[in-house]
């Protein structure tokens, strides 16, 4: 269902004092619990759902179906449509035999998005730290985000981030999505071609029920829901996505890279020509951070959970607990129902970074960096004691400089020496 926006909500930001981590703390919990209880048998979202696979299954068979797939197998009898239903359900964790309508795949998916909203440690992102995150998601090329390990690189199994805003994503079709928060679980991937299981992450995205995209069609359908007693819940489900989580591309070279990432982009340009039949204008309003965030190749919730995950394992980022008090919830904060008080969230926050001085020993200025900037996943030679030898390890994308300087999106970088 797309929508429209009906504007920018006020942004906040960690100098302004205006973000508070016990405040997003029982807001992320109070969310979660609201979404809970709404989501188990709701129509409305699984109608949804079913009608998002069906759109995306179907516009990736006819793209399969028009390519050379069936020239590489020996019995290409139906092998489009099993490829079809592994590159998406496959990847999201679902053991074949494969499901025979999109209502079953939604009533699957609710259970997993139910699992996960009851067991995930919640987190929430200092604005800072997410504008950090999002302009290290920005450099990432799609192939990157093949190089994650899953075992080294993400925090928990099972978790839910809550941004501190929603971010206005222009999807293939021109439809917006408020995103609102990320929930991520691990899993073990299904793929036919070859027929072989893979550890993988399934990232699934949260739109704001009631958040600054709001077109005439969303509001009538949420006051319908609320009026049929199921009413949708404050984090509306939007997105299933499968990330390989074995580190699969973290040796390969960058020629090969780049020639993945851009395998990648014809894929995805084909299936944006496929789904030009529900295609909209895109409205003029509704940003993040002074823009949109565009996303043609459908990989924004994979760039920004894979630079989320790498710059908390690079220490950029810090996970810890709100220092306020939550102070007594009422029943209201707690939708109403019995549930034990659970403050148990863990803030992500940037890091301050050790003060950098020059390179050459004798030399007693320091450098004084006067911004931060992001800096793109690269190669390095990493010398290994243990073995004895040198190895071509990826690293980034991190953010360098001052936390509390000003962030760049480029890669340009100014400093003084003092």
């Amino acid at each position: 269902m797309g929508k429209a926006s009906r504007g920018k909500r006020e942004r906040s930001r960690d100098r302004a004092g205006q973000w508070m981590a016990s405040r997003a703390a029982l807001t992320a919990q109070r969310l979660r619990r609201l979404s809970l209880r709404d989501l188990s048998g709701n129509p409305w979202v699984q109608m949804m759902l079913a009608s998002n696979i069906n759109n995306v299954i179907g516009e990736l068979h006819g793209v399969l179906l028009h390519s050379d797939l069936s020239d590489v197998a020996d019995d290409p009898a139906g092998l489009e449509w099993d490829a079809a239903m592994s590159m998406t359900l496959g990847k999201q964790g679902f053991r074949p035999p494969w499901p025979r309508a999109p209502r079953e795949v939604a009533a699957w998916q609710i259970r997993q998005i139910g699992k996960l909203l009851r067991q995930a440690e919640v987190f929430v992102i200092s604005p800072a730290a997410h504008a950090a995150v999002m302009a290290a998601a920005a450099t990432l090329e799609p192939a990157d985000v093949s190089t994650l390990d899953r075992d080294r690189d993400v925090i928990v199994p099972i978790g839910l981030l809550v941004l501190p805003e929603p971010v206005v994503v222009v999807n293939r079709t021109g439809s917006l999505s408020d995103t609102a928060a990320f929930g991520w679980q691990f899993v073990t991937q299904h793929q036919v071609l070859p027929t072989a299981q893979y550890a993988g992450v399934r990232v699934t995205t949260f739109m704001d029920r009631d958040g600054p995209v709001q077109p005439a069609e969303w509001q009538l359908a949420v006051r319908q829901a609320r009026a049929s007693g199921t009413p949708l819940p404050p984090l509306v489900p939007d997105g299933m996505y499968g990330m390989r989580g074995d580190g699969c591309l973290a040796e390969e070279s960058t020629e090969t890279m780049a020639d993945l990432s851009e395998r990648h982009r014809q894929l995805q340009k084909a299936l944006t020509q496929a789904s030009q039949w529900r295609s909209e204008p895109v409205p003029e309003m509704g940003e993040w951070g002074g823009g949109r965030v565009e996303d043609p190749f459908d990989d924004f919730a994979g760039r920004y959970m894979f630079a989320f995950w790498r710059l908390i394992s690079q220490g950029i980022t810090a996970a810890d607990q709100p220092q306020a008090p939550f102070g007594p919830r009422t029943a209201a904060d707690r939708g109403g129902g019995s549930e034990p008080d659970d403050p148990e969230v863990r803030v992500i926050r940037l890091t301050a970074p050790a003060p950098r001085t020059t390179d050459t020993p004798g030399e007693k200025k320091a450098r004084v960096y006067h911004h931060r900037w992001p800096v793109r996943m690269h190669k390095v030679r990493q010398w290994y004691p243990s073995r004895q030898e040198h190895r071509v390890i990826w690293r980034g994308p991190y953010i360098k400089g001052p936390a509390d300087a000003p962030l760049m999106m480029g890669e340009k970088a100014y400093l003084v020496d003092s």
